[in-house]
């Protein structure tokens, strides 16, 4: 009979400590995930190609901006500053005005990332854009 009982403690001290492991994961991953900061800015520069010359533009996300010949509205971007390989990634809306044909038609329309952004390019054949900051 003793037997049984410190089969049924051990048990219950693997569910503790097991308990515990899960816990202190899920509070680790949840920490890891706060570093991302949601801003209300981004800045993004704009290639003009024909002029060969950059600006810098911040905008307010959520708002529709015009530039030249670009409809721009930035949705949503995040910061992970705090990480070892910081990453800023934004949701970016793109028309082109001088197209009348359709006005719900985006030229882009996706996420956008400052470390490489050949993986979501915008193509146009005036304008180039790329992400620069978020805060």
């Amino acid at each position: 009979m003793p037997l049984i009982k410190n089969t049924k403690v051990g048990n219950l001290n693997k569910l503790v400590i097991s308990l515990i492991i899960y816990f202190f994961f899920t509070q680790v991953t949840y920490s890891q995930t706060d570093n991302n900061f949601i801003g209300n800015n981004t800045d993004i520069k704009i290639l003009d190609k024909i002029s060969s010359k950059n600006e810098l533009i911040s905008l307010k996300n959520g708002n529709e901006n015009i530039y030249k010949d670009l409809e721009i509205k930035v949705m949503k971007c995040t910061n992970s500053e705090l990480d070892d390989n910081p990453e800023i990634k934004a949701y970016i809306q793109v028309r082109d005005l001088t197209k009348t044909d359709n006005d719900k038609v985006y030229v882009f329309n996706g996420w956008m990332f400052s470390s490489s952004p050949s993986i979501a390019p915008f193509d146009h054949p005036v304008y180039d854009i790329w992400l620069v900051d978020c805060y």
